[in-house]
C-alpha cells in the first residue's frame, strides 16, 4: 500500500512540481500578497522589508556552502573513500540498502544536523554504484532519516541557545538545560518514532527492480574520478614542490589541531556550526595527499553549491517580508490564542511547521517566534521548556515539504527537487505523527 502512494505522491510531483527555484519564487510572490492583505501593508513596504532582508542569510549561506564543500573534501579523502565503499557494500538488497542509509543519517544527523545533512547523501551516492536500488528513494531515505533523528540532535539551534547564558530571552525564562529540552522524554521519543517510522515506510516504499530509476554508474564514477586525487610526477620545480609540500601541509594542519585541542579540551567549547566546518577542514587537509590536491578536490565540489547561493537570498527576502509585515505575529498569535495547557505543544508545534515554510531559518524563526510562544507558555502556566521543545519539533518536521535544508543533499546526490519529494511527503505524514505523539499524547499519558 505504502509503495502504491509513494509511486503515486511520485508521478503527482514529477508533472506538476517546478523547479526548487521555481518554488521559492512562488512562494515569495504568494508571503508578498499575504503580506498586503492579512497584514494591511502596501506592497511598497513589504517589497522593502524583502529587500532589507534578502542579505541577511549571506553567512549561514556560507556557512552551508562550507558544510556540503568540506564535507564533500572530507568524504572524498581516499581513505575515506575506502571506508564508504566498505559501508556501501554491507546491503546486498534494495530495502537493506534503504534502512542503512536512514539509519547512518540519523546517526549523523543526532551527531551533527550538518554532518547529516552531507553524509547521508555521500553514502547514498557510493552505495548506489554497489546495489541495484531506486537511486531517488536512497537520497530521499537518506534525508528524511536525518530530519526524523532531529528533535534530540545535539546540535539544534533553538535548545542549544536557551541553554547559553546571556540569549536574549533569559530575562523572562533563564537558562533552560539541555535535560530539558534535547533529552527530555518527548524530544527522544519523538526521534526515535520518527526514525523507526520511516525506517519501516521506506523499506515498504522501495521500488521494484523493475521500476527504480537506476544511477548512471559511469557517470558518478566519472564525477568521483575528477575529484580523487591522482598518482603525480614527481616535483621538479619550485611551484611544484611547493603545491606538493608535505611539511607546509602538517604545519598548517598542526596549526588547526592545537586550537581545537583548546577550544574543546581547554575552554570546553561547543559544537556550532563554524567549529564543524572548522574540524571538516582540518581533517580533509590532513588527509589529502596535499594542500593542493585538496584544493582541487574542493574546486570540484563546488559546482554542488550553485543552489545555495542563488536561492538562500530568496528565502532570507521571504523571512523579511514575514517579519517586518507582522506575518509572523499574526500567525503564530492566531494559533496560540485558542490554546489550553492542553493544547499548547500541539499548536505551537504546528504554528512552528507553518511558519517555517516561509521563514526556513531555525534560529532567525526562533527570533520571532520565540518570544510569542515563551510568553503564551507563561500566561498558561507552562514550563517554557514546553514551548522550546514544541517549537523545535514543528520546525524541523515541515523541513520535509519546505526544501530549503534539501538543497545541499541535491547537490551532492545531483537530483532534483521533485525527484525525492514524493518521498519525503510520507515522512512528512509519519514525522508528523511522530511529533503529534511527542508533544500531545505523550505528556497526556505521562
Amino acid at each position: 500500500m505504502l509503495r502504491a502512494i509513494a509511486r503515486h505522491c511520485q508521478w503527482s510531483v514529477e508533472r506538476f512540481l517546478p523547479d526548487s527555484f521555481i518554488l521559492t519564487a512562488l512562494l515569495t510572490l504568494l508571503t508578498l500578497v499575504l503580506g498586503m492583505l492579512a497584514a494591511n501593508r502596501g506592497p511598497l513596504v513589504i517589497l522593502d522589508h524583502w529587500y532589507r532582508g534578502f542579505w541577511d542569510f549571506l553567512p549561514f549561506a556560507m556557512q552551508m556552502s562550507l558544510i556540503l564543500l568540506t564535507g564533500y573534501a572530507l568524504a572524498m579523502a581516499p581513505v575515506v573513500q575506502r571506508g564508504l565503499a566498505a559501508l556501501a557494500r554491507l546491503p546486498s538488497t534494495p530495502p537493506g540498502a534503504v534502512s542503512l542509509i536512514v539509519l547512518i543519517a540519523a546517526g549523523a544527523a543526532w551527531f551533527s544536523w550538518g554532518v547529516g545533512l552531507v553524509l547521508g547523501p555521500i553514502v547514498a551516492r557510493e552505495m548506489a554504484k554497489h546495489v541495484r536500488v531506486d537511486y531517488p528513494i536512497l537520497v530521499a531515505a537518506a534525508y528524511s532519516g536525518a530530519i526524523a533523528a532531529l528533535p534530540a540532535g545535539l546540535t539544534i539551534t533553538a535548545p542549544i541557545l536557551v541553554s547559553t547564558p546571556g540569549h536574549f530571552l533569559e530575562a523572562e525564562i533563564g537558562v533552560i538545560p539541555l535535560a530539558d529540552t534535547i533529552f527530555a522524554p518527548t524530544q527522544i521519543a519523538t526521534a526515535a518514532l520518527g526514525v523507526a517510522g520511516v525506517l519501516w515506510a521506506f523499506r515498504r516504499m522501495t521500488p521494484s527492480d523493475d521500476e527504480a530509476r537506476l544511477v548512471d554508474r559511469e557517470t558518478l564514477e566519472r564525477i568521483d574520478a575528477a575529484a580523487t586525487p591522482t598518482e603525480r610526477a614527481e616535483p621538479t620545480t619550485v611551484a611544484e614542490r611547493l603545491n606538493e609540500s608535505r611539511p607546509i601541509q602538517y604545519a598548517l594542519v598542526a596549526c588547526g589541531g592545537a586550537w581545537l585541542f583548546h577550544w574543546f579540551l581547554v575552554r570546553g567549547g561547543d559544537l556550532n556550526l563554524n567549529v564543524l566546518n572548522f574540524t571538516f577542514l582540518m581533517l580533509g587537509l590532513a588527509l589529502h595527499g596535499s594542500l593542493h590536491r585538496y584544493a582541487g578536490v574542493f574546486a570540484d565540489g563546488a559546482r554542488s553549491i550553485a543552489p545555495i547561493v542563488l536561492q538562500f537570498p530568496f528565502y532570507a527576502g521571504i523571512m523579511g517580508m514575514m517579519a517586518g509585515s507582522g506575518l509572523v505575529v499574526l500567525i503564530a498569535t492566531w494559533l496560540v490564542s485558542v490554546a489550553s495547557p492542553t493544547t499548547f505543544g500541539l499548536l505551537a508545534m504546528l504554528s512552528a511547521g507553518l511558519i517555517n515554510v516561509f521563514v526556513p531559518s531555525a534560529g532567525g524563526q526562533w527570533g520571532i517566534q520565540g518570544p510569542i510562544l515563551v510568553e503564551a507558555a507563561r500566561q498558561l502556566e507552562i514550563p517554557a521548556a514546553v514551548a522550546v521543545n514544541a517549537y523545535t519539533i514543528g520546525d524541523l518536521w515541515t523541513n520535509l515539504l519546505q526544501p530549503f535544508l534539501a538543497l545541499p543533499a541535491l547537490g551532492i546526490a545531483g537530483l532534483a527537487l521533485k525527484d525525492i519529494w514524493g518521498y519525503c511527503l510520507v515522512a512528512l505524514v509519519i514525522v508528523g505523527l511522530a511529533g503529534v505523539t511527542g508533544v500531545f499524547l505523550l505528556p497526556l499519558l505521562l
